[in-house]
């Protein structure tokens, strides 16, 4: 799954994007030049693994991963109004999910935040390119409407009238998300990749002195994300990134001593996950511990097939019991001595967190 990095300048976005690949990418400093993007491979912090490794000690870990992208923006100023360069949304057109990174400290001039406005700016922007995406398109079904007949229910006709509606949702300034689209029209607008079709998290990204306080700012922000059905958290991604460089003790205790239990790009990385309707299951034992990435309403034989086509197509039947219950009788084995763990069958629906052994035959 992909996850694209948004801001405007200034906001903090590619520190953001340091943070949360520790380092371990090599960062070009080029926004507002254009460039390549910066990429990177996350993994998703997953205590319940932790616990079975420190069970199993096994030779090999694998946590449910995220790939960020942080956009290699051009940036113009136009009137004293800042334009996004299309380069930028080639970018990050192919994601599942976009993260809003908005400036919520004082800038370098002086500059006092204005993150409510920032916010609307930048998705005003995703509808101007958009609609600069449907604008190009509508010419070229135009022509293929050439001695077709209006009304008829050809395939160019149904998507002219698609394109028609979404035109007009645009220009009203309303994001792609209120039309209501049916199956057919789905499948038309998948190749599309519309950005006010991603799922999106907002991050109001403060100065260290306000770090553990409910500042006006940010209450105004939390509620104006609400309103809009944006999931939003707060942090300051220069500590973010300052504490993704040490190493794993030596974070710990510094988060211990700001009374912190984690860091808040952990948050982040979960609420990326949520967000984009995914959820984990695990397979544990000496050879490997695994958390598997799935779309939440998943079925079992889903899951088996997750792990190889072979489980799914000799299928039999699934030991599952969920972590939290694995955890509480004191591992697996435990589990299974006090009967906590059920057979189920193809058709059970995954829920997040538990814990699995596919019985198959092919």
């Amino acid at each position: 799954m992909r996850v694209g990095i948004v801001g405007l300048p200034s906001s903090g976005k590619t520190t953001l994007f340091k943070a949360l690949t520790r380092g371990t990418v090599k960062v070009e400093e080029s926004y507002g030049q254009g460039g390549k993007p910066n990429i990177g491979v996350v993994s998703v912090p997953d205590s319940r693994v932790d616990y079975f490794v420190n069970e199993y000690h096994p030779k090999k870990i694998t946590y449910a991963s995220i790939e960020f992208i942080d956009g290699a923006a051009k940036i113009a100023t136009d009137h004293g109004r800042t334009k996004f360069g299309s380069d930028f949304f080639a970018d990050v057109r192919q994601v599942d999910a976009l993260v809003h990174v908005v400036r919520g400290y004082t800038g370098s001039g002086g500059e006092a935040p204005t993150p409510v406005h920032d916010l609307q700016t930048l998705q005003d922007e995703l509808m101007l390119a958009d609609l600069q995406l449907v604008e190009n398109r509508i010419p070229r079904v135009e022509k293929q409407l050439h001695g077709v007949k209006k009304g008829a229910a050809t395939p160019a006709n149904v998507e002219m009238e698609l394109l028609e509606r979404i035109k007009t949702t645009l220009e009203e300034g309303n994001s792609l998300k209120t039309i209501e689209f049916a199956s057919d029209e789905e499948k038309i607008i998948r190749g599309y990749d519309f950005l006010t079709l991603k799922r999106m998290i907002a991050v109001l990204n403060i100065s260290e002195s306000e770090l553990g306080s409910q500042s006006e700012q940010t209450i105004t922000f939390h509620k104006a994300c609400e309103e809009s059905g944006i999931p939003a958290i707060e942090l300051c991604a220069e500590i973010e990134m300052e504490v993704s460089q040490l190493a794993d003790e030596e974070e710990a205790e510094f988060l211990q001593s700001m009374g912190v239990e984690e860091p808040a790009r952990n948050v982040l990385i979960r609420a990326c996950y949520e967000a984009l309707g995914l959820i984990s299951f695990l397979t544990a034992g000496e050879p490997e511990v695994r958390a598997w990435t799935i779309h939440a309403g998943e079925k079992a034989v889903d899951a088996a097939g997750t792990i190889h086509s072979d489980l799914a197509r000799g299928f039999i039947r699934a030991e599952v019991a969920n972590f939290k219950d694995v955890e509480a009788a004191g591992g697996w084995d435990a589990a299974k001595q006090k009967g906590i763990i059920q057979l189920q069958g193809k058709d059970y629906v995954v829920q997040d967190g538990d814990v699995m052994y596919i019985r198959f035959k092919v």
